[in-house]
């Protein structure tokens, strides 16, 4: 038997109420959740969340600028950092589909200036994926120090490393390189004869109605901007100045949680590619460690959910530029989406999104905690390195405390740069105590002892750090030149 119109009808009605109810919990619990790390003073930016396309939580934490307590909203605007290579990879992929590029092809056929003995090698597709083997500037010793803050063309400025010796042969491996996305850049402006910005605007921004995202620029007054900050321990300074001439196709964009989401919608769409060029964004072309692998400007990979054995297919990319952290994280197989974009510097948002994709999933989750690292700094700072240690053994197993690795390695590098190389020491075993399989706590450690003058245990920690992350180019060229002397 039908049922009758009207039970069909009231069916439909309570279902309504209960996905309604249940949407406003989860934002609920969401919003409790980013609200205590905004209280830890690890949150500190603005939010979105949506679940099954339909946007659930909006809101802004903190300050947009602290000097005038101008608090941040689902409107502020945020440098992404590496989330623009997002809109760069789209871009070549469009000029793909338009026959206007091919992707596997070397890349002097588009920059005939480029030194032959290493473009003959690269294609397109290397540095999509970044397997093109060029050195990644942003790792260049002297770059935040000496070169960040000046004005450069893209001309120029690949010319400040186009020659260099290639890491790897091109194809052979992964490793993160901004190098590669600011050449990527420049190609698009060869081809088309229009700047980079004016690409975006035309091809991705107008159509999108995407009125709140573009290239950032220092001088220009730009409304709803948020201020960059920067965190030393607990105290907040502002970030340092970088000219946006250089982040340029692999990380120069600001944008808000209301643009990305709609920028995430319409990848579920043509507007802007085919379904099959669509389709090239997202493959899993290379592994990239640990369970990732790097598509087309986004890392895919099968995550965990909360503290269960599921697992879900996760596309997603953060972005640290001076004063900003960021990470845009889409589920397609429910239309999920994440967005956190944070201006006090880098901070758990892994954590964060994690603890998000949980509650989405109704699985539990860790709860936040307080900051370890901050409250051990003003010790090591103050007291010296067996005090700063003391402190640190009667407060690892208090459970107000979390050891975060990225904030223990900020710390250790505060006390490196302030001259105190045996309490930097000491933190950065901290982080090798707890983060064993993480060859970032020991290229720190190496690094630290290098400065001590230990270069036997320096030597050490480097081998360590390249066993454990095969990717860190920057630690074998340091273990060569030290081995030498």
């Amino acid at each position: 038997m039908k049922k009758p119109i009207k039970l069909i009808a009231l069916s439909a009605i309570l279902l309504f109420f209960t996905i309604t109810i249940n949407a406003q919990d989860k934002a609920k619990q969401i919003d409790q959740l980013l609200s205590k790390y905004n209280e830890y003073g690890q949150f500190n930016g603005s939010a979105l969340v949506s679940q099954n396309g339909k946007i659930i939580l909006k809101k802004g934490y903190g300050f947009a600028n602290m000097e005038w307590d101008i608090p941040n909203q689902g409107n502020t605007k945020f440098r992404l950092g590496s989330i623009s290579k997002q809109f760069t990879s789209l871009l070549i992929v469009k000029l793909a589909e338009e026959g206007k590029i091919k992707l596997d092809v070397p890349i002097t056929t588009y920059l005939p200036d480029y030194p032959k003995a290493n473009g003959d090698k690269i294609t397109i597709h290397h540095l999509l994926t970044h397997t093109s083997g060029i050195p990644n500037y942003t790792s260049f010793p002297n770059f935040f120090k000496d070169v960040s803050r000046n004005p450069y063309t893209p001309e120029e400025f690949v010319k400040t490393f186009s020659s260099m010796p290639l890491d790897f042969t091109p194809g052979e491996k992964f490793s993160y390189s901004n190098s590669g996305y600011f050449v990527l850049g420049y190609i698009i402006e060869k081809i088309t004869g229009k700047s980079y910005e004016q690409n975006l605007q035309e091809t991705i921004f107008t159509p999108l109605n995407m009125v709140n995202t573009g290239y950032d620029h220092s001088d220009i007054i730009t409304k709803n901007r948020a201020a960059g900050y920067e965190k030393k321990g607990k105290i907040i300074v502002n970030a340092s100045y970088i000219d946006m001439s250089l982040p340029y196709a692999a990380g120069s964009l600001y944008s808000t949680v209301e643009d990305l989401y709609l920028w995430d919608q319409a990848l579920y769409t043509n507007k802007l590619l085919s379904s099959a060029s669509m389709a090239l964004m997202f493959k899993p072309y290379i592994a990239a460690g640990g369970d990732d692998f790097y598509g087309y400007g986004w890392f895919t990979n099968e995550e965990t959910i909360g503290k269960s054995t599921t697992k879900i297919r996760i596309v997603e990319h953060g972005g640290g530029i001076n004063g900003f952290n960021t990470v845009i994280s889409r589920i397609p197989a429910d239309k999920n989406l994440v967005v956190l974009l944070n201006n006090t510097g880098g901070t758990v948002l892994g954590e964060m999104n994690s603890a998000i994709r949980a509650i989405l999933y109704d699985q539990a989750y860790d709860q936040p905690k307080k900051s370890l690292a901050f409250e051990l700094l003003d010790v090591y700072t103050q007291k010296g390195a067996a005090i700063g240690t003391d402190t640190y053994k009667k407060l690892k197993n208090d459970p107000t405390y979390g050891i975060k690795e990225n904030d223990i390695n900020q710390v250790g590098y505060q006390l490196l740069q302030s001259g105190k190389k045996k309490e930097a020491i000491e933190v950065f075993k901290i982080n090798v105590e707890t983060f064993p399989k993480s060859g970032n706590t020991y290229d720190s450690l190496g690094e630290a002892y290098l400065a001590d003058g230990d270069k036997t245990l320096a030597i050490t920690n480097y081998k360590k750090s390249v066993e454990l992350d095969p990717t860190n180019e920057n630690g074998k060229k340091v273990l060569v030149e030290i081995s030498k002397k």
